[in-house]
């Protein structure tokens, strides 16, 4: 303290001052606390003292009294004792004749008490009591107790007998007994492991009537009674689950939902892990692993080929009312019910594939990668396969050793509009189903890359639309060429038929124009169904851009008032002069998926093809007349159905011009007469028409 006081100055003084009268003031209250718990305790044991003193104050008299009782007993006993003691080596001898009796008692009820076990099924006990006697019957059973013995045998007998008609567990039980009584159970391992594969049988086709659980109590008290079976068993598990599996795979020829199969494949693997628990060296869950990843594989290429064949099946009824009338609009809902079939039954497809990804199952959750490959795949080949399936619907997949003697059958026999819906439904499949399937692809089936990459990425949309843009230009043209052909056999059928060089003066139109117009009609109906149509251009007469008849020319009205050669010459001369100075016209265009496009193509291709008849051909002058009048008709009737009216005018130009030159005697027909054949004839066609006023 002394050296604090010299090293510290006031302040610190009286700090440690301050603080050593705070710790006091503390002990000073502990110690009260202390004093008066210490009180508290000691009156408590006053009272306790108190208690204890008055309760013993009475028991003194009643140790008296028991000491004296005591004491009186044990005079008794000596009494007692010392009266019986020349008689308790009797009585001991006859405890032990006594409890020899109970026992040969015993033996003697033994039969009875075996058959009373057996009828109440009381198996264990029958077991309990036979071991019992079982060494006495092995010490005296040829002796004295060989009738007990014998009717004892008897009834186990019986009991091994009833036990044959327990149920599975049942009888495992009763051949643990049987081990206890020494019976060879060998010789019951088969009959029972073929009661076990009825038993499997019964679950495979009943699941319903047993549980997973029980077959698996079965197989852990097979391993315990018989474990040198344990082989069989294996292959009992396995071929339950083969079939089980099996039976899977035939639900899936038929198209069933994801939902379902996940319900299936969910049981399956919980069974598969309960029997895995008892056996495992069954390796169920690595059988379920690798036989879900087929059945899954298996499901998604059903599903793909169902919407394949539902698409087909759309296609196809109008494949079998092509050939009757349709109504209006008739092919074009049947146009978007093909659309709404492939895009909404892709959609349908990623619905009902998206719940195998998002199942819960352990066992989905390890395939779900290949699971997204799968699908990504699915689409690729899907589409692929649906462009060859559309070549067969249109005819034109075929082997090239079978092109020549192909093409005109299958022309009879595929309908044209089928082509046409084909060349439409691809256009659709390139620009609306492909981008929406990678979009649902892009946010939905995220991942996978289980697949090697030397092979690319599962699912490739550019190749697919590339893919679907050739073959829709090749359905179109396909068309085109089929329509082109049919009425190029009414043409050749036109100009074969009749005798062109004694052909008599033309009275009217011929009926060939009517089969024409209707064919082009046929084609205008079809196409202005299923194709998209433009805003109409402005309308050219001709190729020079004049809005002037031929027929109404000064020039030409001169000159077929001169003299029938004179004007021959000078129309034929003025033909070649005007091929001369008429600008250059592109006929043939590309081919766009509209019905201007479409119809325009036909009808060239028809005028085309007419022009190369005619010049095959040698005609008179009425015959000349004859072509003259149907193509001056033709220019009339074909405004209704084309844009570009310069390249068809131009194109009957040329058939006129062709005509001119195969002719011997090239006079045309005068304009007035002209124009009396074309009105009559356009007011036939109104008379027979009412509608069209």
């Amino acid at each position: 303290m002394s050296w604090f006081v010299q090293q510290s100055n006031l302040e610190g003084l009286l700090q440690r001052h301050v603080k050593m009268a705070a710790e006091i003031k503390n002990l000073d209250t502990d110690l009260q606390m202390l004093v008066y718990e210490n009180y508290n305790k000691f009156i408590s044991a006053t009272d306790t003292i108190k208690r204890m003193k008055t309760n013993i104050v009475g028991m003194e008299a009643n140790m008296d009294q028991l000491l004296s009782k005591i004491t009186s007993v044990q005079s008794k006993s000596d009494t007692v004792n010392t009266s019986l003691f020349d008689k308790r080596e009797n009585i001991e001898k006859l405890h032990r004749t006594r409890n020899l009796l109970r026992k040969v008692q015993f033996i003697y009820d033994l039969p009875t008490r075996l058959n009373k076990c057996i009828k109440t099924e009381a198996y264990a006990d029958a077991v309990r009591f036979f071991t019992g006697a079982k060494p006495i019957f092995e010490a005296y059973g040829d002796t004295s107790f060989q009738d007990c013995k014998k009717a004892s045998e008897e009834a186990m007998d019986l009991a091994k007998l009833y036990s044959d008609s327990e149920p599975i567990e049942a009888r495992a039980e009763a051949v643990v007994l049987l081990k206890q009584l020494n019976f060879p159970v060998d010789n019951l391992k088969s009959n029972l492991l073929e009661k076990l594969e009825d038993c499997l049988l019964n679950f495979q086709n009943e699941p319903t009537q047993s549980s997973i659980g029980d077959i698996s109590k079965t197989f852990r008290a097979y391993l315990i009674i018989f474990p040198d079976s344990e082989r069989r068993l294996i292959e009992l598990a396995q071929a339950l689950f083969s079939n089980r599996y099996e039976t899977v795979r035939e639900n899936l020829k038929k198209r069933i939902p994801s939902t379902d199969l996940l319900a299936m494949l969910r049981s399956l693997w919980e069974d598969a892990t309960a029997i895995d628990e008892v056996i495992p060296e069954a390796a169920l869950p690595a059988f379920s692993l690798e036989t879900t990843r087929d059945i899954i594989r298996q499901h998604i290429a059903t599903a793909f080929l169902h919407l394949q064949s539902e698409i087909s099946e759309a296609l196809v009824r109008t494949h079998s009312t092509s050939n009757e009338k349709l109504e209006e609009s008739q092919l074009q809902t049947a146009m978007e019910t093909s659309k709404i079939k492939v895009s909404q039954g892709c959609i349908d497809l990623l619905q009902e594939f998206h719940h195998l990804i998002d199942g819960n199952i352990e066992l989905l959750v390890k395939l779900r990668d290949l699971i997204i490959d799968w699908v990504q795949e699915g689409f690729q080949d899907f589409f692929q396969k649906l462009d060859g399936h559309f070549h067969v619907l249109s005819g034109r997949s075929k082997k090239k050793t079978q092109e020549s003697t192909m093409d005109s059958v299958q022309i009879d026999k595929v309908p044209t509009v089928l082509v046409l819906m084909l060349a439409q439904l691809c256009v659709y499949i390139e620009q609306t189903t492909v981008p929406k399937v990678t979009e649902e692809l892009a946010s939905s089936f995220f991942g996978g890359g289980a697949r090697s990459y030397e092979y690319g990425p599962p699912f490739v949309p550019g190749e697919i639309c590339r893919l679907y843009h050739s073959s829709g230009e090749k359905f179109l043209h396909h068309y085109i060429n089929m329509k082109t052909q049919k009425i190029s056999k009414l043409v050749n059928k036109r100009f074969t038929t009749p005798v062109w060089i004694k052909h008599k003066e033309p009275r009217e139109v011929n009926m060939f124009v009517d089969l024409l117009l209707l064919e082009i009609n046929g084609v205008v109906s079809e196409v202005k169904q299923i194709l998209p149509g433009i805003v109409r251009r402005h309308r050219h007469s001709d190729s020079t851009g004049s809005t002037t008849s031929s027929r109404s020319n000064p020039m030409r009205e001169d000159m077929l008032n001169r003299s029938n050669t004179h004007r021959a010459r000078s129309q034929f001369l003025e033909n070649h002069l005007a091929k001369l100075f008429e600008q250059k016209m592109e006929i043939f265009t590309k081919v766009e998926y509209t019905q201007e496009s479409v119809i325009s193509t036909v009808l060239k291709l028809c005028l085309k093809s007419l022009q190369e008849f005619v010049r095959l051909q040698t005609f008179n002058r009425s015959g000349f007349q004859q072509i003259q009048l149907d193509m001056e008709f033709l220019k009339t009737s074909l405004k209704e159905f084309v844009d570009d009216e310069a390249a068809v005018s131009f194109l009957l130009k040329e058939v006129n011009n062709a005509a001119h030159e195969r002719c011997l005697d090239p006079i045309p027909l005068e304009p007035p007469i002209l124009d009396k054949l074309i009105n009559a004839k356009l007011a036939k066609i109104k008379e027979e028409n009412p509608s069209m006023r």
